[in-house]
This record gives structure tokens, C-alpha cells and sequence, in this order.
């Protein structure tokens, strides 16, 4: 019951208020409110009541100017980074490796076949023979169908203003002056776009690529050739004719277990050709460390076979190898690093995991389902990477704007590879592709980097391996085993050792956190309030109460002006006063009487009215109803 009360009292407060005008209200509030300054605008003198006035209106407008940098500040989402150093036993990296040369040249002669000749013809033109030089001559005819479809030319700049663009293997071009010629010459090749995919201007639109050396040139020139060569070649033939495992990995030891060529995971990358990934982690659980140290990390020793090499495609030998996540890709291009032949190449190996926050504080993601960028690299089932998308983006661009996928990506469903005789400007497409920056703006907005990450820091060190006192017997005992030779089918410039370890079990998280929170921010608002006004918590609900008593008054006094309007439309619509309760009673008395009066008259006698006589009109008789309601009210 008590209850009961206290809720009808608190709503009978809540619907009038300390006071029915706002100047009550208001006066109410100074007077009783907790915060500094406005009780003394009302108790003070004329002078000190606007000294107060402009001292309270300062700082209160101080307040919302620092509320407002606060809230902004939280709004903005910053993180702070902390590092934390930890040590536990740790999962042994996932390790690839490749071989530098994607392909063993004695399979794919037959391929490259035309395009070497052709090279080896421009080389001379390049390094201008001397006159009567015969060599030419007693050569079969070169296919140049296969070289003006992508041509190296020479820009000849003794005239800056006009420079000549001469076609290395012009027929017009002399011997004569060719030394004065080469300190003014630049190479380059010629890019055009010969179908409507690629341009709307057909075979003039044509683009030059300049380098500073004729060797680069003439690589860059030889992986466009062999790109479109090898791209209408088969996976499972591109396979066979790359290295394979039991020819590459020599010996394999993890710790004290021995392993071999079959403990690795085969797959194709399109740069390094047959890449072999150890503890992958694919079929079965990955591999822990023991311990750290040299000895208990992995041990290979590798034949690259360097004799085999592509002259015109790989400049560089050696071994490729990356260390990464387990169920990751290897984009070995971006993140692998060289092992040279005929060294021990040791690489200790220190642990950074990352732990980014996700939106809003970060534009990162889980594992990519939120990225617009379909991953064309999820065929391995590997996990998401920002590099995987970032080149199916740019695949996926190509396949749309060009008409078809370049040979170093995965390609889309129902696309094929480019190719010179399928796709004539491909070449010129691709590399405005990917000089575009727009191209690559869009990729970089659409792609995420993963909220979780884990880095591996090497620490590389080399030395000369086999030595010269122990070569012999080593190269002896690995080629009997590799071919049950007695023969020494090895030599230095083939042998790669690599030996990978944890350095120590210490391993460093970088993690963010919230710079600001909502605990953070109610203090600063709170402190400011404090500090500028003298106010709390429970100041902001005197200040809310006396809001909602102001809608409560708000809300009173109109619904006492609807009333007064509707009454004073009344009044000027009905302008006499309505009959009182004494004035209708006395009609209704007067109206008894009347009738009792002309009912009495034949009865008493009285004689009856003449012929011809109209009878009396007693309706006249009657009281009409009084018209309160209105003109158009019955008046029945």
C-alpha cells in the first residue's frame, strides 16, 4: 500500500512539477541543485548575480568544448602497442624450398627452342658485330612471327628532339657508325595492343618500356616470351619438367629423426616451378621443437643441378626457401630469400606473433570472409594472407579487362592463360595493368591484413661448405647415393647445406589495445565536469529531472491553450448566452399550463366553434427545444 502511494505521489510530481511555470522551475532547480554557481545567481546582489551568471555560462561552455574533444577522441578508435615476451615450447615453422631455376633446361629446349635462337640473333645486334662477320649466314631463318609479337628496339638519341626508334633486326640497318651509335642508343621493348580488349585504338597504340642496361632488357623480354610459351603447356607436363624431390633433397634430418624426400608436400609455384614444403601441417599435426639449437632444428643438403639452368631465364642460382604458418601459401617471391651453392647457409630463427583488434579499431580480418576479393589461392586450401589477395585481385582484373589470366597467378573459373596467338596484346594489357596506380589503390582498399599473424626473424650465416680437405670423400658418398655411382656426379657449384633452428624458445607478442575505453571516457567526462563545474553523476540526473519537468510543463500548458482555443471558438460561434437550468425549467412549467388550459375548454361548456372554423393550431402551442447544440443538430 505504502507502495502503491509513493508511485502515485512520484507520478503526480512527475505531471506537475516543483512549479507550474518555468520561472518556478527554474528558480526551483538553482536552488536545490548540487552544482557550483547557479545557487548563488539567485541569492547574490544585481552585480554578483551577473558576475555569477557570466562565470557559470563560461565554464559550462568549457565543459561541452572539453566533453566534445573527449568523445571525439574515443570515437577516433585508437590502439596502443605493448610487448610481451614469453617462452614455451613452439611449433617448428613450415619450410619451403625451391629450386631458382623453375626448370630443367634439357626438358624444355624443345619449347624454348625458336625464341633462344632469336635471342642469341639480337644479342649480336645488340653488341653490333663488326662488319663481315658471317655468322648470320650459315644460321637457319629465324621465326620473327615469334619476335615482332613482342620486339626489342633501339632508340637512337643523338637528336633528343627526334629520336629514331630502330627494330633490332631491321634489314636496313648498317654496320656503319655503329660505334658512335652505342654511347647514344637505349633498348627497349615494345609493348602494343593489338586486340579490342586491351584498346579501343587497335595496333598503334603502342608503349615502349625503357631499361638502363641491355641485360635487364633482354630478361624482362625473355620471361614475356617464355610466359606465353609455357602457359599453353599442361600442369601435370610443367611438373615433370621441373626438379623433383627425390633428385633435389639429398638428406633430411629434424633433430636426431632421419627423414627424406617423402616427409615434404610437392606443389607447383609458377616462379620456381616444383616446390617442396616440410611440416606443412596439410595431412598431419605439425612438428614441435625440443629444444633450441643448431642440433635440434632441420638439416638438408640440396642439388640445384646449377648445370641445368635456363641461361636466358634464371641469372641467379641457388636455393629459394621461406619459413611460414602452417596451412599457408609460400609467396617466396615476397618473402623468401636466397641460399648460394656450394655454402652452409645456418639461420637462427626468433618468433614474432601479432594480435591486431578487429573493426572498429582496425581494418583487419579473421580469415578473409569479409573480403570483397575472391582468393584464388583458397584451391590450395591454405589460409588467407594479404598477399594472396592482393594477386587474386589483380588476376581477377586482368581476367576482365584483358580477356585472359597471367601465367604467374591462379586463374579464375573459365579463364584461360594469355598467350601471343590467342591473345596478341596481352603483354601491352598486363603492364599497363600494373603501372596503374588506380589498379593498385583498388586492391589495396579491398584487401585486409589478417587480425593474427605470425612472423619468423632470421638470422643468416654463411659459410664455404664442403671444405677443401673433406670435398672428396663428401661428394663421393652423396653421389653414390643419389645415383649408386662410384663416379662423382656433384660438385660445389650444385651442393646447397641448410641448417634451421629455433635460437631460443623466447618468443615476442605485439598486441594491441584500446587506447581509449568507455571507462576511460566517463572519467574524463566526469573529471572535467568536476573540475570545471563542481558537478557528479548526480548533478546530470538534477539536470535531466529538470528537463523532464520542463516537457511536463511544456506539455500542461498546452493542453490548457487547446482548451482556451477551443472554448473561444465557441463563443464566437454562439454569441448569446445558453438558457440557465431556471430559465428552462420555468418554459417547461409555462408549458403545462397551456396545454391543461386548451384541453379544459370543451368540457366546461363552452361553445363549439363555428362552420367554416379552422381548428386551433396546437402545435404553435409547443415549447421548441432551445438550440444548444447547434444549427445542425436534430431537433427531434
Amino acid at each position: 500500500m505504502n507502495l502503491k502511494k509513493y508511485l502515485v505521489r512520484a507520478l503526480h510530481r512527475l505531471q506537475k512539477g516543483p512549479g507550474y511555470t518555468y520561472k518556478e522551475l527554474l528558480v526551483w532547480y538553482c536552488d536545490n541543485t548540487n552544482t557550483h554557481g547557479p545557487k548563488r545567481i539567485i541569492k547574490e546582489g544585481p552585480k554578483k548575480k551577473l558576475i555569477w551568471f557570466f562565470l557559470t555560462l563560461l565554464f559550462a561552455s568549457l565543459v561541452f568544448w572539453q566533453w566534445g574533444i573527449l568523445i571525439n577522441t574515443y570515437l577516433s578508435y585508437n590502439v596502443t602497442s605493448s610487448l610481451s615476451i614469453g617462452f614455451k615450447t613452439m611449433k617448428f615453422p613450415a619450410v619451403t624450398v625451391c629450386n631458382a631455376n623453375p626448370f630443367k633446361y634439357s626438358e624444355v629446349k624443345h619449347l624454348l627452342k625458336e625464341l633462344d635462337r632469336l635471342l642469341e640473333a639480337a644479342l649480336e645486334r645488340i653488341l653490333q658485330p663488326t662488319p663481315g662477320n658471317g655468322s648470320e649466314n650459315v644460321s637457319p631463318p629465324l621465326n620473327l612471327q615469334l619476335w615482332n609479337q613482342i620486339p626489342l628496339v633501339l632508340i637512337d638519341e643523338h637528336n633528343k628532339d627526334n629520336p629514331i626508334i630502330l627494330d633490332i633486326f631491321e634489314t636496313n640497318q648498317t654496320a656503319g657508325g655503329n660505334e658512335t651509335a652505342a654511347n647514344n642508343e637505349t633498348i627497349m621493348d615494345k609493348l602494343c595492343a593489338l586486340c579490342p580488349q586491351c584498346s579501343q585504338q587497335g595496333s598503334d597504340n603502342c608503349t615502349y618500356r625503357n631499361f638502363t642496361s641491355a641485360a635487364q632488357a633482354v630478361t624482362e623480354w625473355y620471361i614475356l616470351q617464355s610466359t606465353s610459351i609455357l602457359s599453353k603447356v599442361p600442369l601435370h607436363e610443367r611438373i615433370r619438367m621441373g626438379y623433383q624431390a627425390e633428385d633435389m633433397i639429398l638428406a633430411c634430418l629434424y633433430g636426431a629423426e632421419p627423414c627424406n624426400y617423402k616427409n615434404f608436400t610437392q606443389i607447383y609455384h609458377p616462379d620456381h616451378g616444383n616446390c617442396y614444403i616440410f611440416n606443412w601441417g596439410m595431412d598431419e599435426e605439425a612438428l614441435n621443437s625440443s629444444n633450441p639449437g643448431a642440433e635440434f632444428g632441420l638439416k638438408l643438403i640440396l642439388d640445384i643441378s646449377q648445370q641445368d639452368y635456363i641461361p636466358y631465364l634464371s641469372s641467379a642460382a641457388g636455393a629459394r626457401l621461406m619459413l611460414h604458418q602452417q596451412k599457408s601459401f609460400p609467396f617466396l617471391k615476397d618473402q623468401g630469400i636466397y641460399a648460394m651453392a656450394g655454402t652452409e647457409t645456418s639461420i637462427g630463427v626468433l618468433v614474432d606473433e601479432l594480435e591486431r583488434m578487429g573493426y572498429p579499431y582496425s581494418d583487419c580480418t579473421m580469415n578473409g570472409s569479409d573480403v570483397p576479393v575472391k582468393n584464388l589461392y583458397s584451391q590450395y586450401n591454405t589460409s588467407y594472407s594479404i598477399q594472396a589477395c592482393l594477386r587474386s585481385c589483380f588476376q581477377n582484373h586482368m581476367a576482365e579487362i584483358c580477356g585472359c589470366g597471367h601465367y604467374m597467378f591462379p586463374l579464375p573459373e573459365g579463364v584461360n592463360y594469355c598467350n601471343n596467338e590467342d591473345n596478341p596484346g596481352w603483354a601491352y594489357c598486363y603492364s599497363s595493368l600494373r603501372s596503374s596506380i588506380k589498379q593498385r589503390q583498388i586492391c589495396i582498399d579491398s584487401c585486409k591484413e589478417t587480425c593474427n599473424d605470425t612472423q619468423y626473424k632470421m638470422t643468416i650465416s654463411m659459410a664455404d661448405w664442403p671444405s677443401e680437405a673433406s670435398e672428396d670423400w663428401i661428394f663421393h658418398i652423396l653421389s653414390y647415393e643419389r645415383d649408386m655411382s662410384t663416379n662423382v656426379t656433384l660438385d660445389r657449384n650444385g651442393i646447397i647445406k641448410l641448417n634451421i633452428y629455433f635460437q631460443e624458445y623466447n618468443y615476442r607478442t605485439i598486441s594491441e589495445s584500446a587506447a581509449t575505453t568507455i571507462v576511460w571516457l566517463l572519467s574524463s567526462l566526469g573529471g572535467q565536469f568536476g573540475f570545471w563545474m563542481g558537478g557528479s553523476v548526480l548533478c546530470l540526473i538534477e539536470f535531466g529531472e529538470i528537463i523532464i519537468d520542463s516537457l511536463w510543463i511544456t506539455i500542461i500548458n498546452t493542453i490548457s491553450w487547446c482548451k482556451g482555443l477551443k472554448q473561444r471558438r465557441a463563443r464566437a460561434r454562439y454569441p448569446d448566452a445558453p438558457p440557465t437550468v431556471s430559465e428552462l425549467v420555468e418554459a417547461h412549467t409555462n408549458l403545462g399550463f397551456q396545454h391543461e388550459a386548451v384541453g379544459a375548454l370543451p368540457r366546461d361548456g363552452a361553445l363549439p366553434p363555428e362552420p367554416g372554423t379552422p381548428p386551433p393550431n396546437y402545435d404553435s402551442l409547443r415549447v421548441q427545444p432551445l438550440d444548444i447544440l447547434g444549427p445542425d443538430s436534430d431537433a427531434e
